[in-house]
């Protein structure tokens, strides 16, 4: 769930609930994430489980290596058409970021690591492709 308030209302937050994660101790090339204690459930920047409803998480680090579910180009609100995916991480929370390369070359199954790069109007984490698949146009 993402909204786009001027003033991010995440990272003001961050620190008034025990729940919430802090962006500004995050580098660029981490992204933090929390579990649940009661049920080990991973997920990305919530105030309780998804799961059980717990409010009891922990803050973990990503290794930084997902998949590619979904990725779509968007054209509003950008200057030049840009790439939005939800990326599922190897730890088994999605987060939502921008694969580096062609457009048309960014398709769900890929296997991305994030990248050292932050997007600096969003944001959001980027990731890059892992090893460029084979597509041939025969």
């Amino acid at each position: 769930m993402y909204h786009h308030h001027s003033g991010n209302a995440v990272q003001q937050a961050a620190g008034s609930a025990a729940g919430v994660l802090d962006r500004a101790n995050a580098d660029g090339d981490t992204i933090l994430f929390q579990r649940c204690t009661w049920c080990g459930t991973a997920m990305y920047h919530r105030l309780l489980c998804p799961s059980c409803q717990g409010s009891d998480l922990r803050t973990e680090r990503s290794e930084g290596a997902g998949t590619v579910r979904h990725a779509t180009v968007v054209h509003r609100n950008t200057p030049a058409a840009r790439n939005v995916s939800l990326v599922e991480m190897a730890e088994g929370f999605v987060v939502r970021g921008r694969v580096m390369g062609p457009l048309i070359g960014i398709h769900s199954g890929d296997r991305v690591r994030l990248s050292t790069v932050k997007d600096p109007v969003r944001g959001e984490p980027v990731f890059q492709l892992v090893d460029e698949p084979y597509r041939a146009w025969h």
